[in-house]
């Protein structure tokens, strides 16, 4: 085929011998793409030469490597009919209606439209058999019967009242009315006013007949046709009936040329996904094929970066390998993708010798890169920052802390073209601990945004098809236009802390999708749009060995060394990932593995001071009382309760468990005994353990009233604020306001 054939040039059937897209490779090699036609159109011309229609779905919207250079889906299509034989190539779709993209394709279609058929009933002309009209000498064209009768009523003269008509007058009358109905049913069968079809059912009519016809090779393409007859809504259903009739009726030409099997005549749907189309226009007929449309591959990619590497910043002085370097990292680009790729190469001075630097300023197209606004010194003094948010857990705090410098500066042991998140961690260890606090001041840290933290309950996604929610339903299930929750977050935020909670919970197969998002960077949803995770941190959490930990402190005179509480959940770790069949996921992960440690004795009061000085707040808010504890009484009585093997096991939950005792006494006593506005309420533990709250009422508080007006400090609330230290729940200021 010569060039431009592609482009409406030549129409005529071209030799299959030697040539790439005939549907053979020389010697029997693969076929590759080779800078004339995708390796689809290629399906394209086998899948017709079989004997089939085709579906074509997938990316129908991208531009195509076609005859030396880019064209759309629509040219690829139609120079690949027109470059197989086919004399008239028609597009529908709803907006266009009909329409020919070739040049001189429109005048055959309308040559041939009005043609007589087989059955001598025109196609869209006039001066058919059954017209209607009138002949050439001006007679009717009802067989002249009526035109004997009005002859014979001319002839006699006016009847008299009365008379009745003569029996060949009656006749007459007759052969008039059937004269009358005949021409009725001629106009109602007869050819429409001269015109190309412009219904989508005049086309579909108009397209049976003429690829019915051994004539001549035609072809024709019905493109977004689940948009004009949507599949849920029952009027549909005849038209796509009327849709496969014309598909499946369609004969080979008598034109068509070169080595048999020879097509038939083309009547082909394009669409952007098969699972919009009902599943019985193709799926119940075996000459109706559904071909999908993927992205560009390796060969394909190359050549669209070949042409455009001028157009690159750095194209002129790339070598072959900086080329080879960025067709890898393009894989799944559309062809207008890798085209744009070109521009923010230039826009924002992206050299192609840096693809991944490159692909990430495309793909995220913003301006303002968090990781790069990050202070120095705060990066640098993250420990503290994280240790001021989570109590008792050194080791985990370090470790993160090292991991988040470390994806800051940016310095590692050199990359693979995969784009991977910029951490991944595993905090394993008991419940109540800090694992999820940690996570959020991490969120808050990097990114000054609690927003920019997202959790996942892994609990919610025991079942195997809860993977879907994920990535989203694949093509014709219910939810499938709403994508997966995971992609959608990504996508809408792509600098985030996602936190997947209890991940030991969740189903082996959802466990999968873990394991391309680690690799890759990146997950596909169900319609086909990718979420990147090269911006993100990602937090896994799990309780694995927790059940055994109360069994390994009873017994113990002294506390568990964190050495041994390691061992003991990083063994757990591993062995339930081998017990679920995916070793390679925490071999992916067992870096990134933290284990936190169990709450000991001098972190315990750390945490009651700040659960009891949340509840001090929450009084004084509501009541405009001031709550006081005397930390003398609280401190040995938590912590005594925290030291039994029972409670250990439940972390800082535990502790809130048992101020719960407390919380509850102050609520009775807001009840029972209502205090003023600035009256101070104690909370102490009496000598039998129990629980008390007692109201201190000064002449400041009786005097004022509900005003809210505070009295001085008194020399019991001084003594309570030493106890407690600077900063502690009982310590006061000026006016006796909590500090």
């Amino acid at each position: 085929m010569a060039k431009g054939a592609g482009r409406g040039a030549g129409t005529g059937p071209q030799p299959a011998s030697g040539d790439r897209r005939g549907g053979a490779a020389p010697d029997g090699q693969p076929v590759v793409a080779d800078g004339m036609m995708p390796l689809w159109a290629v399906s394209l011309g086998w899948e017709l030469r079989r004997g089939r229609q085709v579906i074509l779905n997938g990316q129908i919207r991208d531009r195509w490597w076609f005859d030396d250079s880019p064209a759309s889906f629509r040219e690829v299509v139609a120079g690949t009919l027109a470059a197989r034989g086919a004399e008239v190539v028609g597009w529908w779709d709803p907006v266009g209606g009909l329409t020919f993209p070739l040049a001189e394709h429109a005048e055959r279609f309308d040559r041939l439209a009005a043609a007589p058929s087989a059955t001598g009933r025109g196609g869209t002309g006039t001066g058919g058999a059954d017209s209607g009209g009138a002949g050439a000498d001006g007679a009717d064209s009802g067989g002249g019967v009526p035109a004997a009768a009005a002859a014979a009523e001319n002839s006699r003269g006016p009847r008299r009242d009365g008379e009745e008509p003569p029996a060949e007058e009656h006749a007459a009358g007759r052969t008039r009315r059937d004269g009358e109905r005949q021409r009725s049913r001629g106009r109602l069968f007869a050819a429409r006013s001269p015109g190309r079809p412009r219904s989508f059912d005049d086309v579909v009519a108009t397209v049976q007949r003429l690829a019915a016809s051994p004539e001549a090779a035609t072809a024709f393409v019905f493109e977004d046709v689940d948009h004009h007859l949507p599949p849920d809504r029952p009027e549909s259903q005849l038209g796509y009936l009327r849709l496969r009739a014309a598909m499946a009726d369609a004969v080979t030409p008598h034109s068509a040329e070169g080595p048999q099997p020879h097509a038939r005549n083309a009547v082909l749907c394009a669409v952007g996904d098969v699972g919009r189309l009902p599943g019985w226009f193709h799926l119940e007929d075996p000459r109706i094929a559904a071909l999908h449309i993927g992205p560009p591959d390796p060969s394909e990619r190359r050549l669209w970066l070949t042409w455009l590497l001028r157009y690159f910043d750095g194209g002129h002085d790339a070598a072959r390998s900086d080329l080879e370097a960025l067709v890898g990292a393009t894989d799944g680009m559309a062809g207008w993708d890798i085209e744009s790729l070109a521009r923010t190469s230039r826009l924002r001075g992206a050299p192609l010798q840096k693809p991944d630097k490159l692909l990430e300023l495309h793909r995220l197209n913003v301006n303002v890169d968090p990781w790069a606004q990050l202070d120095r010194e705060t990066v640098a003094r993250a420990a503290d920052a994280l240790a001021a948010r989570v109590v008792g857990q050194p080791a985990a705090v370090e470790a993160v802390a090292s991991a988040l410098q470390s994806a800051f500066v940016g310095v590692d042991f050199g990359h693979s073209g995969a784009a991977r998140p910029r951490g991944a961690f595993f905090f394993v260890g008991p419940t109540g601990v800090g694992k999820t606090e940690l996570a959020k001041a991490v969120a808050e840290l990097m990114f000054g945004d609690r927003s920019a933290y997202a959790r996942f309950d892994m609990s919610e996604y025991q079942q195997e098809h809860a993977a879907e929610r994920l990535a989203g339903a694949p093509p014709g299930y219910i939810g499938y236009e709403q994508g997966g929750e995971l992609t959608r977050r990504v996508q809408e935020r792509p600098f985030s802390v996602l936190l997947f909670d209890e991940i030991e919970k969740a189903h082996p197969k959802v466990l999968d999708k873990f394991l391309q998002i680690l690799e890759d960077g990146r997950l596909t949803d169900g319609r086909g749009q990718t979420a990147y995770f090269s911006e993100c941190l990602i937090i896994f959490t799990s309780n694995t060995g927790a059940e055994e930990l109360r069994t390994l402190l009873e017994g113990r005179e002294d506390e568990l060394p964190y050495a041994a509480l390691e061992a003991h959940f990083t063994r757990a770790v591993e062995d339930r990932f081998r017990q679920n069949g995916r070793p390679e996921i925490y071999g992916r992960l067992k870096p990134g593995v933290v284990v936190f440690d169990m709450l000991r004795r001098e972190h315990i009061v750390s945490i009651a001071d700040r659960l009891l000085a949340q509840l001090t707040e929450s009084v004084r808010e509501r009541h405009r009382v001031e709550l006081v504890h005397d930390t003398g009484t609280l401190h040995p009585w938590i912590t005594a309760r925290m030291s039994e093997p029972e409670h250990q096991a439940y972390g800082g939950r535990q502790i809130r468990n048992e101020l719960e005792q407390v919380r509850a006494q102050v609520v009775r006593h807001l009840l029972e005994h209502r205090p003023v506005p600035g009256s101070r309420v104690r909370t102490q533990i009496g000598p039998d353990g129990a629980v008390r709250v007692t109201t201190e009422t000064t002449d400041t508080a009786s005097a004022t009233g509900s005003t809210g007006t505070a009295e001085p400090p008194t020399a019991d609330t001084a003594a309570a604020a030493d106890t407690a230290g600077p900063g502690g729940p009982a310590s006061t200021k000026e006016g006796g306001e909590p500090a």
